[in-house]
């Protein structure tokens, strides 16, 4: 059947308010009382023990292993590894960001802050000024407090931390700081996946919602496509992944719709199938639980210098996202995304 792009336009409109609205009957089911309700960060202060875990996180910083790469560098003498990061939490912009998945994003947006830096550096990656050029500019803790709360009173939903691996301690103790001062967010971490299980385990008791991605399943075509040649990344996100499902269960929402804490898991399909999404789905089934909030998601573009490499030289097609659609519901995922469903629907109508 020929696509028109009247006919485009009418079936993304159908389909998408169809999905919302069987996903908003989904939300209501899983109520919370946003009276009582607390960010797990207050819950830690109270008891006296978020104070300890920002020197902890901090002493880290003297022989960095905040990530994987262990670079051992001093960060409070200014030395630098891999992700280049200074002592200071470097930002590139913070706004509200209507672009995530649907329980962050609500009605107001979810409350993002862009750090710049990173310690994986993909070569497709589509915010390469930020993570692979470091623009942006160095702010102290109480700063990003600040940050945090004119996100609040913008009426965000989350504090939305994009890519705060390398800047974790920065982060804690700017949370602590807002908190003093009236935060009361729930904190999302929003990380490449490329984690230390220690480093995900000292988040526990002040994370509310981790969005990790899962990029590769495989070892080799991890090292192939990112800059820190980290072939041990498959191995790495699945147990800091399996850590914060852990902490935080499956997706809990408010009788809004809106996110409040859980696991919102992330993949890219990529060209050639080089991300590994039919065992990618599989192991989400027999490791986590079905009803993980999984977002599979089609808006791979050749980015930055992914034109140097043939295999992901090209746009996904759309067979190739309707595949990983398919593998996602044989595996028996039932919480797949709104908006991935709904461009599912759409490319499997092209691929016919």
């Amino acid at each position: 059947m020929t696509i028109t792009r009247r006919r485009l336009i009418k079936t993304v409109c159908l389909i998408g308010a169809a999905l919302l609205l069987k996903g908003c009957r989904t939300f209501e089911e899983l109520p919370i009382d946003l009276e009582s309700w607390q960010p797990a960060y207050a819950n830690l202060e109270a008891s006296g023990e978020l104070a300890q875990r920002i020197e902890q996180a901090y002493a880290i910083m003297e022989e960095c292993w905040l990530c994987p790469r262990r670079c051992g560098v001093n960060r409070h003498r200014d030395q630098k590894g891999f992700c280049r990061a200074p002592e200071r939490a470097m930002v590139y912009t913070r706004q509200p960001h209507f672009g995530e998945e649907l329980p962050l994003v609500g009605q107001w947006g979810s409350g993002t802050i862009f750090f710049s830096n990173c310690n994986l550096r993909c070569v497709f990656c589509q915010n390469w000024e930020i993570a692979h050029e470091g623009w942006g500019y160095p702010i102290t803790d109480a700063a990003l407090a600040d940050m945090m709360l004119e996100l609040q009173a913008m009426g965000c939903h989350n504090i939305n931390l994009v890519t705060p691996t390398h800047v974790m301690p920065n982060i804690l103790n700017a949370t602590r700081i807002a908190l003093k001062k009236g935060l009361r967010l729930p904190l999302c971490y929003n990380t490449s996946g490329y984690e230390h299980v220690e480093i995900i385990r000292l988040l526990d008791g002040i994370v509310d919602i981790y969005l990790p991605d899962m990029k590769f399943m495989d070892g080799v075509q991890a090292a192939r496509y990112n800059l820190a040649e980290a072939n041990n990344y498959p191995e790495m996100a699945k147990k800091s992944i399996m850590e914060m499902h852990r902490q935080v269960g499956t997706l809990v929402t408010d009788k809004r719709g809106i996110a409040m804490r859980g696991l919102i898991v992330r993949h890219l399909v990529m060209p050639n199938r080089v991300a590994g999404t039919r065992e990618f789905v599989q192991w989400v089934a027999e490791n986590l639980s079905r009803d993980t909030y999984v977002n599979i998601m089609s808006q791979y573009r050749v980015e930055f210098r992914a034109f140097e490499y043939e295999d992901i030289a090209r746009a996904i097609t759309s067979e190739e996202f309707v595949d990983a659609i398919e593998w996602a519901k044989r595996a028996g995922l039932t919480n797949l995304d709104e908006r991935a469903l709904s461009q599912y629907e759409i490319h499997r109508r092209v691929a016919r």
